[in-house]
């Protein structure tokens, strides 16, 4: 097998390089409405947050598949949002951002969310009993001794997002030379028979997830 030949095909590349650009942009929505959102959802109670809460953690157990086309329902271009959406979010690399982000972001919400729950909860009382505002505690008080969870659930939603088959089929379309996601891209060269680029592309999400794994390990020893 010509690791290195196959590796530099356009095939190979694209998918390659469309994966990184929806990582880069889903991993910053993670790291921004992911911690937002767990605040949020640790800042009070009521049905609002409880419907919040159950959404974000639904693509954990939703099969994929039946995430992407749901979204696809509400979000397509005669969806009951999308025909008010100033812009095609679907079949584009939109709609590839989005499958990312939704199927990620419940491992980024949650152990955030435990964080806050848990005995740094105690040192935000303690902030607001000494004047300072709730988003003063949470920038200065409560965000500071979290990271270390944050930093984690985010490689966890990283590494779900680079696994994501599903929900990016059905808002991505899976199209050739603009939505073929690295993932998508094994499937392809699996179904036409291409088992040494299937191999090659497996291999290089393999490296990806070795470096997460490995990043994650090196976090929990700190």
């Amino acid at each position: 097998m010509d690791f290195v030949g196959i590796m530099t095909q356009p095939e190979t590349l694209n998918p390659l390089r469309l994966t990184l650009k929806a990582l880069a942009v889903a991993g910053l929505l993670h790291l921004v409405c992911g911690v937002l959102i767990a605040y949020y959802l640790t800042s009070g109670k009521g049905p609002t947050r409880s419907a919040v809460d159950f959404f974000v953690t639904l693509p954990l157990v939703f099969p994929p598949i039946a995430t992407g086309f749901i979204l696809l329902m509400l979000l397509g271009r005669a969806g009951w949002l999308g025909r008010f959406a100033p812009m095609d979010i679907v079949f584009n690399f939109r709609g590839v951002v989005l499958a990312s982000f939704v199927s990620g972001l419940p491992l980024m919400v949650k152990p955030v969310e435990a964080a806050l729950r848990g005995d740094v909860r105690r040192l935000g009382e303690i902030s607001q009993v000494l004047g300072k505002s709730d988003w003063q505690t949470f920038w200065l008080v409560l965000l500071p001794n979290i990271r270390r969870n944050v930093t984690a659930g985010w490689f966890l939603a990283l590494g779900r997002s680079l696994g994501e088959v599903g929900v990016t089929l059905m808002l991505g379309g899976n199209i050739i030379g603009k939505t073929n996601t690295l993932s998508l891209e094994i499937y392809n060269a699996v179904f036409s028979g291409e088992f040494d680029r299937a191999m090659v592309l497996a291999v290089i999400i393999g490296l990806f997830s070795l470096t997460i794994f490995i990043a994650l390990k090196k976090l929990s020893a700190v």
